[in-house]
């Protein structure tokens, strides 16, 4: 990882954002280098169960068992996240965040040993070469740390406010700003 990458952290959005897209989200970074950045919005469930479009990885599915919006680029493409059991070593999952790592969704829950959950994400969050750097300079996302159930958590609406919260001060502050700082 290259010094000030964000990769394996999250991106809060701000209240002050502006991009509907990215209103209210937690977005894990998965790559941050120089040729862009890519990350998965955490908080945006589908009305889509899991088992309509990968029935085998349904019994896997953390709760909400839904596919969820990664961001809005390729919104066709699925990645896959999920969490393996301690001391398991899993072909197809490449490592992210402790326990949590992206899956190889095209092997099966049985090719994949030791997977615990998973959560499975329909598109990303892209960003070309220096877009992420000057958002982060505008102040449009706050960057904080991420902790493994960020990824699989099951109340997925209370995301934001939660991970702000939990940071204290100021941007404890922020997770009431009401959903338009504008009428406040």
């Amino acid at each position: 990882m290259r010094p000030g990458s964000v990769e394996g952290r999250l991106l809060v959005a701000t209240p002050m954002l502006g991009d509907p897209n990215f209103e209210r989200t937690v977005v894990l970074m998965l790559e941050h280098n120089e040729a862009g950045a890519l990350g998965l919005v955490l908080n945006r469930p589908s009305d889509v169960a899991l088992f309509e479009p990968l029935p085998e990885w349904g019994a896997l599915a953390a709760a909400p068992p839904v596919v969820f919006v990664g961001g809005p680029v390729e919104q066709g493409a699925a990645i896959g996240l999920g969490r393996r059991r301690e001391g398991v070593a899993a072909d197809g999952f490449n490592p992210v965040l402790g326990p949590i790592g992206t899956l190889d969704l095209s092997l099966g829950p049985d090719e994949l040993a030791g997977i615990e959950a998973v959560r499975v994400f329909a598109g990303y969050a892209g960003w070309g070469p220096g877009q992420l750097e000057g958002e982060l300079a505008l102040g449009s996302w706050f960057v904080v740390d991420a902790e493994p159930d960020d990824v699989l958590a099951g109340a997925p609406d209370e995301l934001w406010s939660r991970v702000l919260r939990r940071q204290g001060g100021d941007l404890a502050l922020v997770s009431r700003c009401p959903p338009d700082p504008s009428l406040n």
